[in-house]
């Protein structure tokens, strides 16, 4: 029997294990794709890979240090200061599969089974100021152009879908996407400027 589906087969279905974070005034919703495995997370909230470069790039944009979202001294993240931040910034955080199988056990969208999306439509009903979708990587743009049936935008660019939601895809923020930390961030810099 291949590989493969022996993997799939001795792997659970997981479901997503955060709710929605929503903050008062939501103006943009960011979306990865589905979280590592608890074994890698630093903390119980969205990125919560340390080797991410998620964090980093919101330090780097709204307070010029990558490691500003740390607790000082520590390698850990302030998860208090990140959702002051998000919050004061109207940015709501889903991603976009709700359940999944990892084909090989790892966090790699490439080998992630999607069972079952996010109810995007759901999500963005409780956020009546939120008119912006921005995805972290491929598969997350991927999943929500299948779900608003919009074409998939190159990376950093944007379009709108017929009912005039803006969907931005982003450069994916894992540490294995061959772009440095600040170039990164430029490119969610001109997503969060826009808005």
């Amino acid at each position: 029997m291949n590989e493969n589906i022996l993997t799939n087969l001795n792997n659970d279905i997981e479901t997503h294990p955060w709710e929605p974070f929503i903050p008062e005034g939501a103006k943009v919703l960011i979306m990865g794709t589905f979280p590592p495995g608890a074994h890698r997370w630093n903390m119980n909230f969205y990125y919560p890979n340390r080797t991410n470069d998620f964090w980093k790039i919101i330090g780097l944009i709204f307070y010029d240090d990558p490691g500003a979202l740390l607790i000082p001294g520590s390698k850990d993240y302030d998860l208090d200061k990140i959702i002051c931040t998000l919050s004061e910034h109207h940015i709501a955080m889903n991603d976009t599969v709700y359940k999944a199988r990892r084909l090989k056990g790892n966090a790699s969208d490439k080998f992630l089974e999607i069972i079952e999306p996010v109810d995007l439509k759901g999500l963005l009903e409780q956020m009546p100021d939120c008119r912006t979708v921005a995805t972290t990587g491929e598969k997350a743009a991927q999943v929500v152009a299948s779900l608003t049936d919009t074409p998939l935008p190159k990376m950093g660019e944007h379009l709108k879908s017929a009912n005039g939601l803006e969907i931005w895809r982003m450069p994916s923020t894992s540490r294995a996407f061959p772009m440095s930390l600040e170039k990164k961030a430029e490119y969610y810099r001109q997503l969060l400027l826009q808005i």
